[in-house]
């Protein structure tokens, strides 16, 4: 079979086949809507900008409809998976169905928040669809654990893929917009609608695109200096950062003279704020 017969991927026939083969039932408790439409799936590794030479991970792989369609286009692909029955059957879908790169294909049984490393290259580029309740976590832990990772595309709730593309002074800014940005810059990459999942969710999807940038340029504060004062500030969202931040620097006075020396009004608001900024407040924290 070639690798890009449109019959290579799965089917909506086909998934539910495999599902009731293996008695999987999607679980909201992990999140489990699988794509069951190839031309969405396509649509995300064009989007993604999948290149032959790419060494893609994948996480929460599912059945296997993205993972198919990731390595008719990658070098090779591979997929972190946590629940046992998936994780079993998947390298056999694989097989059956694209055999040619079965040998490109590795399986990672785990839980993608515990996964330190990965079998084989180093990962160019992370293209999944993300469980929408472990959505954020996952896509930070992946970013900071694999700096080699250039590119991501994730699929994620539509609420939760603007958050991650907002920017300062937006009303859903917040962390993950400010730690998102951290590693990669960040923006929206379309939206995908319910009927292309099974089962349907009730709530509509977005692509988020993020490609790797350096560091904010400029700081000596580690990304945990930095991201413990993004933390403090949207604890408190509501106050000011001279408050917000009072705990962290030790006092509301000590707060106002980080905040002085930083170039930022004390009088500031955490969604007013730039990563950059963010990072000129950790530089100045009291000793």
């Amino acid at each position: 079979m070639s690798t890009t017969e449109p019959d290579a991927l799965l089917t909506p026939a086909d998934i539910r086949e495999l599902a009731a083969a293996l008695g999987v039932r999607p679980t909201k408790q992990r999140g489990q809507n699988f794509v069951i439409d190839a031309n969405t799936v396509r649509r995300i590794v064009r989007t993604a900008e999948v290149r032959p030479d790419d060494v893609v991970v994948e996480v929460g792989p599912g059945l296997g409809s993205l993972t198919l369609a990731l390595l008719e286009a990658a070098e090779r692909v591979v997929a972190v998976e946590i629940d046992d029955v998936l994780a079993a059957a998947l390298p056999a879908t694989i097989a059956a169905r694209m055999p040619a790169r079965a040998d490109r294909f590795a399986l990672v049984h785990s839980d993608a928040m515990l996964v330190q490393d990965l079998p084989g290259p180093a990962p160019t580029a992370l293209v999944a669809n993300l469980p929408y309740n472990v959505a954020v976590p996952v896509l930070l832990h992946m970013l900071g654990r694999f700096p080699s990772i250039e590119r991501t595309l994730v699929m994620v709730q539509a609420e939760v893929a603007d958050r991650l593309a907002a920017k300062p002074g937006n009303k859903v800014y917040g962390v993950p917009s400010v730690k998102a940005n951290w590693y990669a810059e960040v923006k929206r990459a379309g939206s995908i609608g319910r009927n292309v999942f099974w089962p349907a969710p009730n709530v509509d999807s977005g692509l988020v695109s993020l490609v790797r940038r350096a560091a904010p340029v400029a700081t000596t504060a580690s990304r945990a200096e930095v991201f413990a004062v993004v933390d403090a500030a949207f604890a408190q969202r509501r106050k000011t950062l001279r408050a917000a931040l009072s705990g962290w620097a030790g006092s509301p006075a000590a707060a106002e003279a980080a905040l002085v020396a930083a170039g930022v009004s004390p009088q500031a608001r955490g969604e007013a704020l730039t990563v950059e900024q963010f990072a000129a407040i950790a530089e100045h924290r009291p000793i």
